[in-house]
C-alpha cells in the first residue's frame, strides 16, 4: 500500500454542504453560513443533535440501493452463461462421438473444464482489478462473450468448416475420395476440440467477470439479495438448457434454416440468449472509474501470477476459512455431479436384478436431474427469504455517497455511539407508541437466519442424502434423493458468494492511511454519523435528548468490535482487489476435481466385482446386474466430504453486517425492557 494516497480527499459532513453559502447571493449566503464548530470537546453532544435536526430525506436514504429490477439486469447473464455450460455439459460427449473421437480422448477433452477454471478465473480477476477504467470489468465480459460465440460456432459448423479448410488446401480429390473423407474427419476433430478449449476458458472468464461486477456495483447489504438472483437465473439457465435438448427444434421454422442437426440448432439458440442477456447487463450497468490505490496497470503475465501468488500466502482469515470449506464441499459435489445419473442406472439394475436398457436407464437419469433442476429453482427462490434482511436493523455504515464525492465522518466514537444510541431510543419510543395506540403488543425486528448457518445447514442435508445410498433399494427412492440434493445446490450457489463477497467489501471499506489535521484518530474513524434516513424531526424527543438518556444504553463494546479489525486483515505487499480473491475462491472449487478424479478411480477398483466394465457407463452390473456398487461408494465418499465442510464451516465468522445487526437488535432489546 502506498505511503501517501494519491488523491487527497476532503471529508465533509452532509450538513456543512447541504449549508454551504452560494456565491452568487450575498443574502442567502449570510443567512445559510454554518456555525463553526467549538473547540470544546463536550461539543460532541450538541453537534449529534445538530446532525439529528436534518430532516429526513428519502432519496439520500436510498442512495446506492439496487432495485429489485437493477438486480435482475445485473445478474441475468448468469443464465446466459449456464444456458452455454448446459449446452455444452449435456450434448458435448455425444457431439465429440459422432464425429469419431474416442471415448479415451473425450476424456482429456473434458480436461478442459478444471484447467480453465484453475487459469482463467484467478488470472481475469487480477488483471481487470489492475484496471482503473470504467469499463474493466465489462471489457472482460464483452471479451469473452465474442470468444463464446466464436467457438460456439465453431462447433456449431465443425463439418462445413472442415470441409471448406480441406478443399481449401486440395486435400484429396474428392467427396469420394477416402483420404479427403479422412482429411476432414481429422480436421473436424481438431476443430471441435479446439473450440471446446477456447469455450471452457470462455465461459470461466465470463462467469469471473459477472461475479466481479456484482461485487464492484452491488452495496454490501445487498450482497445476499444479488447472489440470490445469481442463483436463481443459474438454475433458470440449467432448465432453458435441459429443455431445448428435449425439444425437437426442427420445426421451429426460424431455427429450422440454420440447417444441420439438433446440436446445431441448440447451440445457435443458446449463443443468442447468451448476447441478449449479456447485452442486457452490459447496457443497463454502470461502472466507476477506481484510484489508483492497486497500483499500476500490469501488462506482465509475471506480475499478475505474482499478484495471485501473494494474495494466496495472505488471504484474510476469514476468507481463508471459506475456501477451505469449499474445498471440503466440491470434494462431495463432483462425485454427485458426476455420478448421479449412473446411480440412477445401478439402482435399475439392482431392483430388475438384470442389466437394463440404456435408453430407458439414461431416461429415469435424465428425468430425475430435471426434477433436481426444478427443486433447485424454487428453493433458490425461496430461501433467500430466510435471510432477508430487515433495514430497521442495518446499522448504517461510513460510506461514500454514490456520486464519489461526499464522505460523511464523525469526529469520536464517543459521538457516534451517542448518535447511534439516540437512534434506536426513538425508534423504540415510536413503536411503544404506535402499540399502545392499537392496543398490541410491541413487536421488535427478528434476526434473520445467518449466511453460516444456512450454509451449514445445507452441507448436513447433502451429507444425510449421500449416506441414504446405504438404504435406497428402488428408482424412485435415488429420484427424490436426487431431487432433494436441489436444495443443497441452491444454498451452494447462492451463500458461499454472498459471504464471501461482504467479507470482501469488508476489507474494501478499510480506509488508506490519510494526512488529517495533525489531531490523532482512532482506526474506527470511518464510521458513518447518523444517515439521513434516520435523522429526527426538529420536534421529536429524541432531538431534545440530555446526554443521561444514553446512560441505560451504554454498551460494552465500542464500533470498532464491528470491524472484525483483528480478522480481517490482508497483510501482503499492497492492496489486492476482490477479483483476484474471487480466482482465488475458484480455485478452493476447481482443485477438487483433480483430487476426486484419482480417489473415486481407487473406490472403484476396490469396491467393484467387475473392474473392466466402466463405472460410468449405464450398462452395469453382472449377469444379474447387482454386483457393481462403487458409484454408491464414491457418493457416500462425498458425503463424508461434506460433514469435513459443514464441521469447518463453523469456524467461518458472520460478516460485519451480521454483527451489527445482532448488536443492534439487543440494543432494541434492552430499551424495549425498560
Amino acid at each position: 500500500m502506498p505511503d501517501t494516497p494519491p488523491h487527497k480527499h476532503h471529508y465533509t459532513s452532509l450538513r456543512s454542504l447541504m449549508h454551504s453559502p452560494d456565491p452568487g447571493n450575498p443574502a442567502k449566503r449570510d443567512s445559510l453560513t454554518p456555525r463553526q464548530p467549538r473547540p470544546s470537546r463536550n461539543s460532541s453532544s450538541s453537534r449529534s443533535r445538530e446532525r439529528r435536526l436534518d430532516p429526513p430525506r428519502k432519496a439520500d436514504k436510498d442512495k446506492g440501493r439496487l432495485s429489485t429490477w437493477k438486480l435482475m439486469c445485473l445478474t441475468v447473464s448468469m443464465g446466459g452463461s449456464q444456458i452455454a455450460w448446459t449446452v455444452e455439459l449435456g450434448y458435448g460427449t455425444p457431439y465429440l462421438l459422432s464425429l469419431g473421437l474416442s471415448e479415451q480422448l473425450t476424456s482429456l477433452v473434458w480436461l478442459a473444464g478444471p484447467i480453465s477454471g484453475l487459469i482463467a478465473q484467478p488470472l481475469i480477476g487480477a488483471i481487470s482489478d489492475s484496471s482503473h477504467s470504467r469499463y474493466r470489468r465489462r471489457y472482460w465480459i464483452v471479451t469473452s462473450t465474442m470468444l463464446l460465440v466464436f467457438s460456439g460456432l465453431g462447433l456449431a459448423f465443425t463439418e462445413p468448416i472442415a470441409k471448406a479448410l480441406v478443399d481449401l488446401i486440395g486435400g484429396g480429390q474428392g467427396d469420394w475420395d477416402p483420404k479427403t473423407i479422412r482429411l476432414v474427419k481429422n480436421t473436424a476433430i481438431g476443430i471441435a476440440v479446439f473450440s471446446f478449449y477456447c469455450l471452457d476458458f470462455a465461459l470461466n472468464a465470463l462467469q469471473a467477470s459477472l461475479r466481479n461486477l456484482v461485487l464492484d456495483i452491488t452495496p454490501g447489504e445487498q450482497l445476499a439479495t444479488a447472489n440470490a438472483w445469481h442463483g436463481r437465473f443459474n438454475h433458470v439457465g440449467n432448465i432453458v438448457g435441459f429443455t431445448m435438448g428435449f425439444l425437437n427444434l426442427s420445426h421451429v421454422p426460424i431455427i429450422r434454416l440454420v440447417g444441420g442437426g439438433q446440436f446445431r440448432k441448440v447451440c445457435i439458440v443458446a449463443l443468442v440468449l447468451l448476447v441478449m442477456t449479456v447485452w442486457i447487463t452490459c447496457w443497463t450497468q454502470e461502472e466507476k472509474e477506481t484510484d489508483s490505490i492497486f497500483g499500476e496497470r500490469r501488462s506482465k503475465i509475471r506480475d499478475v501470477v505474482g499478484t495471485i501468488y501473494e494474495a494466496v500466502l495472505h488471504l484474510p482469515k476469514p476468507i481463508r476459512r471459506v475456501c477451505i470449506v469449499q474445498i471440503a464441499a466440491f470434494m462431495g459435489w463432483f462425485p454427485y455431479l458426476f455420478y448421479s445419473t449412473t446411480y440412477v442406472a445401478e439402482v435399475m439394475a439392482k431392483e430388475l436384478h438384470h442389466k437394463p436398457d440404456i435408453d430407458r436407464a439414461t431416461r429415469a437419469g435424465s428425468l430425475a436431474l430435471l426434477i433436481y433442476s426444478f427443486v433447485a429453482i424454487i428453493a433458490g427462490t425461496l430461501l433467500p427469504y430466510l435471510a432477508a434482511r430487515d433495514r430497521r436493523l442495518l446499522k448504517p455504515t461510513s460510506e461514500k455517497l454514490r456520486d464519489g464525492e461526499i464522505e460523511i465522518e464523525n469526529e469520536d466514537e464517543e459521538d457516534e455511539e451517542h448518535v447511534e444510541m439516540e437512534r434506536i431510543r426513538e425508534m423504540v419510543q415510536q413503536w411503544k407508541a404506535e402499540a399502545a395506540r392499537e392496543g398490541r403488543p410491541l413487536k421488535l425486528p427478528t434476526m434473520p437466519f445467518m449466511l453460516r448457518n444456512i450454509w451449514t445447514a445445507g452441507l448436513v442435508i447433502f451429507g444425510c442424502l449421500m449416506m441414504s445410498t446405504f438404504f435406497i433399494t428402488k428408482v424412485w427412492q435415488a429420484t427424490v434423493m436426487i431431487a432433494l440434493v436441489g436444495i443443497c445446490w441452491a444454498i451452494a450457489c447462492w451463500v458461499p458468494f454472498a459471504i464471501i463477497m461482504e467479507f470482501l467489501k469488508e476489507l474494501d471499506d478499510k480506509p488508506p492511511p490519510r494526512i488529517s489535521d495533525g489531531r490523532p484518530r482512532p482506526t474506527h474513524a470511518r464510521t458513518a454519523s447518523t444517515p439521513l434516513g434516520w435523522r429526527s424531526h426538529p420536534t421529536s424527543p429524541a432531538g431534545r435528548a440530555s446526554p443521561d438518556e444514553r446512560t441505560p444504553l451504554a454498551r460494552s463494546y465500542s464500533t470498532a468490535d464491528l470491524d472484525g479489525a483483528n480478522e480481517m486483515e490482508y497483510t501482503g505487499q499492497g492492496p489486492v482487489a476482490g477479483g483476484t480473491i474471487m480466482g482465488i475462491h475458484n480455485l478452493a472449487i476447481v482443485f477438487p476435481q483433480f483430487i476426486i478424479a484419482v480417489v473415486a478411480s481407487i473406490i472403484f477398483k476396490l469396491a467393484d466385482t467387475q473392474p473392466d466394465i466402466q463405472p460410468t457407463s449405464p450398462e452395469i452390473g453382472g449377469p444379474h446386474g447387482q454386483d457393481k456398487n462403487g458409484v454408491a461408494w464414491v457418493l457416500r465418499f462425498g458425503g463424508l466430504m461434506a460433514f469435513v465442510g459443514a464441521l469447518v464451516s463453523r469456524k467461518v465468522p458472520p460478516t460485519k453486517t451480521e454483527k451489527a445487526m445482532r448488536r443492534r437488535l439487543a440494543d432494541m432489546r434492552e430499551e424495549s425492557a425498560e
